[in-house]
């Protein structure tokens, strides 16, 4: 009887453990994250404004602290990705010649030395306003105007959609700046000629057809067998693209 009784307490005590665990399952996909079934880190908890769970540098895991910092650094970049994006496409649409010799083909009446010396001024002065403004105000705009909202259209549904195209625009930049090394071509050059022939000219028929096609390769497998891995030996592991 004794044994009986200690047997039946087992798997009681081991469907608890299941149920605790598909509890903490069902939470997480209640939750979006940036690849389905994805276990965030502990220190991503959901309440920063989209946030899905990505930090495979683990760059908030110390400090939770500094996550609002990092935060602001990416829409600082996201918002640079934006209008530099903008300006690409402008530039190849109106056939201002090749983006990325702009900058070399500028006429100005001050030497190189003298353009660096007023830049490093400029944004020197810029950036002071915003480190100011984001002391004050928790968020940073146009020079010491934050937040900048001049159309009164700020809220958290439009703070989400800036940060997602932010984000958008960066892999965008990415893209127009790998186009560009590897077929020399703008961005609606590269599109004119994928849409000419598009099995023909694309990225797996390019000079880096065999690198793009292990990456694609590996990014598809491997959160897959790390995940099926974590679920076969009941580990709650979140997934780190980066393991350290």
């Amino acid at each position: 009887m004794a044994a009986v009784a200690a047997l039946q307490s087992r798997v009681a005590l081991a469907r608890q453990v299941r149920a605790g665990r598909t509890s903490v399952r069902v939470s997480a996909a209640a939750r979006p994250t940036w690849y389905p079934g994805a276990n965030p880190p502990k220190h991503l908890d959901g309440t920063l404004l989209g946030d899905y769970g990505f930090d495979p540098l683990r760059l908030g895991s110390k400090d939770k602290d500094v996550l609002k910092y990092y935060r602001e650094a990416e829409l600082t970049n996201g918002r640079w990705a934006m209008a530099a994006v903008a300006g690409i496409l402008f530039t190849d649409l109106v056939g201002l010649g090749n983006w990325w010799e702009a900058g070399a083909n500028v006429q100005s009446s001050f030497d190189l030395k003298t353009l660096i010396i007023i830049e490093v001024v400029t944004f020197a002065i810029l950036e002071g306003f915003r480190v100011k403004a984001y002391e004050k105000t928790g968020e940073t705009g146009l020079g010491p105007f934050a937040p900048f909202d001049p159309l009164n259209m700020r809220s958290d549904e439009t703070r989400l959609k800036e940060l997602k195209n932010g984000r958008l625009a960066m892999l965008a930049f990415l893209g127009f700046s790998s186009q560009a090394a590897v077929q020399g071509l703008g961005p609606i050059e590269c599109l004119q000629k994928h849409l000419a022939d598009p099995g023909h000219n694309n990225i797996f028929t390019s000079a880096v057809g065999n690198e793009a096609t292990v990456a694609v390769i590996v990014l598809s497998i491997v959160p897959a067998i790390i995940e099926s891995k974590n679920r076969l030996e009941g580990s709650e592991d979140e997934f780190r693209p980066i393991p350290w």
